[in-house]
């Protein structure tokens, strides 16, 4: 494993232990994931332990060469790592930056090369193959090792670990200017010590740097669909903030109170007709329309709420949780153009004499998820806010 910083490379060897994730499918991603130790089994007395240090190895897609990439996973874990060092109340909820970056072959010149698709394929096969996306080979070594979200045992408990995961998700934002943009069943992690239960915000390979107004520099669409944001989804102008993070929590946790995370909180019939069932698929747009009439009002999200598994302990609490994060995202502005979901169409009459057959003219009002996006950062303050309040209740009862 090679430090990231290729003006002065060191090698480290480092000895599985367990695959923790396994490549599902030849093509996308590839991801796998190798809980490892420092020493050799011979060598190491807790061997059989689970072990803190785990190596990600991924095909993600890249644009162009390594310094220049903006998504450089490796580059940007090691920037949450630097920012957040000494920053204790953090420690846990992220994994910590070892090692590693793009991982280089050596071509028919004996040259050293970026393991890329395009290398692997040569210059004259990838020509012809269009739109094709550049992926290159990456390797990264951190500390830190969870358990996954399915391993909770309780609503309190999760509660917990979400509250974790989104304040050191505020903590990257502030302290290293990166917006995480794919919140995740997969990428919140379950922690335990002595301390109780923690939660830790993984996968920073869909991150990228915000500017000084807090907008991501790019705006492309990124996430899994059932926790994109309503911007996200419709590819929306201004670029994403932490709102549409926020958004994807609130999104999770409705999933997980419908679903359930394992199969003791399944739900046992039939969950196809349920309303929850439109934010997934592959027409963006009409799960993005379903989201906005969902979200536009108290009224409306019950039609989410009513399809939570009833059989699973504490999930009233669960249903008014959402319902508070969602009433401060969308509900709690003194700006009536920064309250719902849905952008509404005011029909004027093109006189002033009311004539219902004079004609009228119609007019957008404005998008009020483009609206609350310029004032993410006292909307995130105090969704935070709640949650915290969330959490400590849901300590009470662990």
């Amino acid at each position: 494993m090679a430090d990231s910083n290729e003006s002065k490379l060191t090698q480290t060897t480092y000895y599985l232990r367990k695959i923790v994730v396994f490549a599902e499918r030849v093509f996308g991603r590839h991801t796998r994931c190798f809980v490892v130790g420092r020493q050799p089994p011979s060598l190491d007395e807790n061997f059989d332990n689970s072990g803190d240090i785990l190596i990600k190895d991924a095909w993600p897609e890249v644009s162009g060469l390594a310094e220049d990439d903006m998504r450089n996973e490796s580059k940007l874990l090691e920037r949450v790592s630097n920012g957040l060092a000494g920053r204790s109340e953090f420690n846990g909820m992220y994994p910590k930056f070892l090692g590693g970056g793009r991982m280089q072959i050596q071509n028919a010149r004996g040259e050293s090369v970026d393991d890329t698709t395009r290398t692997i394929l040569g210059e004259t096969v990838w020509s012809q193959l269009g739109d094709l996306p550049l992926r290159a080979h990456m390797r990264i070594a951190m500390s830190g090792v969870g358990e996954p979200l399915k391993t909770i045992q309780s609503i309190p408990e999760l509660i917990v670990v979400i509250y974790d995961v989104m304040r050191c998700h505020m903590g990257i934002l502030k302290h290293c200017q990166i917006l995480h943009r794919d919140i995740s069943e997969a990428n919140i992690l379950v922690r335990r010590d002595n301390a109780g239960v923690h939660g830790m915000l993984i996968d920073f390979d869909h991150s990228i740097s915000i500017t000084d107004d807090g907008y991501a520099k790019h705006a492309e669409r990124t996430g899994t669909v059932p926790f994109m944001s309503v911007s996200n989804l419709e590819n929306l102008q201004p670029k994403r903030t932490a709102l549409d993070d926020w958004e994807s929590i609130i999104y999770i946790l409705c999933w997980l109170g419908t679903f359930g995370w394992n199969s003791d909180t399944r739900p046992s019939g039939s969950v196809a007709d349920m309303n929850i069932a439109s934010w997934d698929g592959n027409n963006v747009k009409m799960i993005a329309n379903s989201k906005r009439d969902h979200m536009d009002s108290s009224r409306n999200f019950t039609g989410i709420t009513k399809g939570f598994n009833p059989n699973i302990p504490y999930i009233a609490a669960l249903k008014d949780i959402v319902e508070g994060l969602r009433a401060v995202l969308i509900d709690d502005h003194i700006d009536p153009h920064m309250t719902g979901a849905i952008i509404i169409q005011d029909r004027i009459p093109r006189d002033d004499s009311n004539d219902v057959f004079g004609g009228y003219e119609f007019k957008m009002r404005p998008d009020p998820f483009v609206e609350r996006a310029a004032h993410w950062e006292s909307i995130s303050e105090r969704l935070l806010a709640k949650l915290k309040i969330y959490a400590q209740g849901a300590k009470k009862l662990l």
